[in-house]
């Protein structure tokens, strides 16, 4: 057992290497080329976060001036970088702006006129661009300093990173039209969605391509081109083709890179079709694998592999985190890999192997008919499991206690159920993490300091289906049913999320939280579900249950953990509890990474917020910034009381038991002048109207 003056030590020797970088900027995707989403900015802290208040916000205009029906196919998933003293992000629609980091004003934007019509595949999305400077071009010469970014139409754009405008010395008049080396089945089945990478002078592009559609599906080539000149400089299949009819096994997920060692890292996916392989017999190399290569050559270094022959498509959908572990025999170089599964494999970064045991565990046989399925599957045995990977009928939920809970019970019995690896089928397989599921492409974030991993989660069960070829022509598969017609294979596939009859998941809640991981003694430390059902519950109830969590967190030497989700917050929780500290309202689902900055001595800490549309969110257009408050300012009344979760609903209660109770004074004040007005009864006016006659009656002598 390390004593916590080595342990400091050891964190602050790790912490050495990111103060040596600007520790104001934000200059890669990741925050840093290893992407660990850590910043030592320590100004916000969980004794003042709720203090928090916006600085200010930026639209984008994509509601005013895209067509509805493209805006209805959007997914605002950008980190913006904080570079050349200017907040640089990309729109779904890959128009690069620069914005002013204290006020949020454009300083110069740059639209690459992509076609909106060609129904992307992969909805229009931008995750982010990439900053390089080019250390041999004169100080102040156009483009030496670069932003280079991937479009939705397969094109690779430099543009000077002070003024936006295209680099003419980057291919043509500075973008790269990028071949995809065979035809398409329709302009949008190909696209790029994710940031490049820059290393050494080189630019790598990953691409994510249409799924479930053909066994014969584009490959998922990496390419690479030089920086300065966008000339080619090497591809890089991952799926060996020895005897294998398949394509993909792309990298659509954000990439990373070791300048040192001059390595890039690849999240590779499953090969072509996802949910029946019988045409690619073996484990797939190097598909579902964690793959380094040199950045200047493409050379293949290692590949490790987390899936052997995917049916299940569960991709490598993360970030590679590069950081500096002490694993109890001193720091160590890895590479920290999570995964859909919820599994968290820790790779040395020169050689590729587990720092800890990895079994080759037996996993459930009886595939569908063709099928050669792996007979093991990699299972890590240090890091403990971020999810759970088991359900059974008994094990559903339901708000409805016998309504709910029977459909939903009647979806798991129905369906084959074998725990994790059990193979797709005709009768229907429960996939438990759902392909959604464990950690997606927002990735894990690594505090150095304290040697603690933290990352998004998500929650619930898929139900897929193989349909024979013959009953799969002119299928019109259910609402709610992904339909994969994988031609070419004798089955197609259905793919729905188990729910109950209110549209709730089958499973228990949360569907989504984030998780606290000591990497060393192999603990999770906490775990906070994260998100509320306020924006799709009647009167905006915000029941805490957590909602599904593509995307990842900040973490910040200030001992904060920030994350958006899918309700309209931007969230703090405690680094060492998990409590969760405070909520700043969005004017859309933030399901985006958060970057954070300095400015003028402030920081601030940033969120795009724009929706999902496959998650279906309301869309926005907004990237907002929160800052602590100046001389004069104070959170408002409204932002701490209807701008929480839940605030809303109680508002309207308290709206409604006030006008209530004014509709009621308003009932009683009418009666009871209603009661004064009314005419009495006859005898009563009678006596009344003659007061002086009782008068003389009894008149005194």
């Amino acid at each position: 057992m390390t004593s916590p003056a080595t342990r400091n030590f050891l964190g602050l020797f790790a912490l050495a290497g990111f103060f040596a970088a600007p520790a104001l900027a934000w200059e890669h995707w990741g925050g840093d080329p290893g992407g660990t989403r850590f910043s030592p900015l320590a100004m916000i802290t969980p004794a003042n976060v709720e203090h928090l208040v916006r600085a200010w916000q930026f639209r984008t205009g994509d509601l005013d001036t895209r067509p509805p029906e493209a805006m209805a196919r959007t997914k605002f998933q950008a980190t913006p970088l904080f570079v050349e003293n200017s907040v640089i992000l990309c729109s779904p629609f890959n128009e690069v702006i620069a914005l002013d980091p204290g006020t949020g004003a454009p300083k110069w934007r740059f639209d690459p006129k992509i076609n909106t019509s060609h129904r992307v595949a992969n909805r229009y999305n931008c995750r982010g661009v990439a900053y390089w400077v080019d250390e041999q071009a004169d100080k102040g010469a156009l483009c030496r300093s670069r932003i280079v970014t991937n479009t939705n139409d397969a094109r690779l754009i430099a543009l000077d990173a002070g003024t936006g405008a295209p680099c003419a010395d980057f291919g043509a008049g500075g973008e790269i039209r990028i071949d995809i080396g065979e035809p398409l089945e329709w302009p949008g089945e190909f696209q790029i969605t994710s940031a490049p990478v820059i290393s050494r002078g080189v630019v790598v592009v990953g691409s994510a391509i249409g799924d479930n559609r053909r066994v014969d599906a584009p490959l998922g080539t990496v390419r690479a081109y030089d920086a300065r000149t966008g000339r080619p400089r090497w591809s890089f299949d991952p799926l060996v083709h020895d005897g294998i009819n398949a394509g993909h096994a792309n990298v659509w997920a954000p990439m990373s890179s070791d300048e040192e060692r001059g390595l890039v890292f690849l999240p590779t996916s499953s090969p072509s079709p996802d949910f029946w392989g019988g045409k690619r017999a073996g484990n797939n190399e190097h598909a579902n694998s964690v793959v380094a290569l040199r950045a200047e050559t493409g050379e293949l270094v290692w590949s490790f592999q987390t899936v052997h022959h995917d049916l299940w498509d569960y991709d490598v959908p993360a970030q590679p985190t590069l950081a500096r572990i002490d694993t109890g025999a001193g720091l160590r170089d890895v590479v920290i890999q999570p995964t859909k599964q919820g599994f968290v494999f820790v790779l040395d970064r020169d050689t590729g192997k587990p720092v800890w045991p990895v079994d080759e565990r037996p996993v459930p046989q009886g595939g569908a008919a063709g099928e050669a399925l792996s007979p093991t599957q990699p299972f890590p045995t240090h890091v403990p499991v971020l999810v759970p990977q088991t359900i059974s009928p008994d094990d559903v939920f339901g708000l409805v206690p016998f309504r709910d809970r029977a459909v939903c019970r009647e979806q798991l019995a129905a369906a084959r159920n074998e725990g994790l690896y059990t193979p797709p089928s005709t009768g229907g397989t429960i996939l438990f993490p759902f392909t959604g599921g464990g950690v997606n492409w927002g990735g894990a974030a690594f505090d150095p300091g304290n040697q603690i991993l933290y990352a998004n989660t998500s929650r619930a069960v898929h139900i897929v289906k193989l349909i024979s070829r013959a009953d799969a022509e002119g299928l019109k598969p259910p609402p709610g049913h992904d339909f994969g017609a994988q031609r070419g294979a004798p089955f197609a596939m259905t793919r729905a999320v188990a729910m109950s009859p209110l549209g709730l998941p089958c499973n228990k809640p949360p569907w989504g939280a984030l998780v606290a991981v000591d990497l060393k003694a192999g603990k999770i430390l906490w775990q906070s579900s994260v998100g509320t059902a306020e924006d799709r519950a009647p009167l905006g109830m915000a029941f805490n249950w957590g909602t599904p969590l593509s995307n990842g967190v900040l973490i910040t030497a200030g001992g904060l953990v920030f994350t958006g989700a899918l309700d309209a917050y931007l969230r703090a929780f405690d680094a060492k509890s998990g409590a969760e500290l405070w909520q700043g309202r969005l004017p859309a689902p933030g399901v985006a990474n958060p970057m954070t900055y300095s400015w003028k001595g402030e920081q601030y800490v940033v969120i795009a917020a724009g929706g999902h549309s496959e998650a279906g969110t309301s869309i926005g257009d907004s990237v907002v910034a929160f800052r602590l408050p100046r001389a004069g300012e104070a959170p408002s009344l409204w932002s701490r009381t209807i701008d929480r979760p839940g605030g809303r609903f109680w508002g309207g209660i308290v709206v409604a038991v006030v006008a209530l109770a004014v509709l009621l004074q308003a009932v009683a004040w009418y009666w009871r002048r209603r009661a004064r007005s009314s005419p009495l009864p006859q005898g009563e006016v009678g006596l009344r109207s003659n007061p002086g006659e009782g008068l003389r009656n009894n008149e005194r002598p």
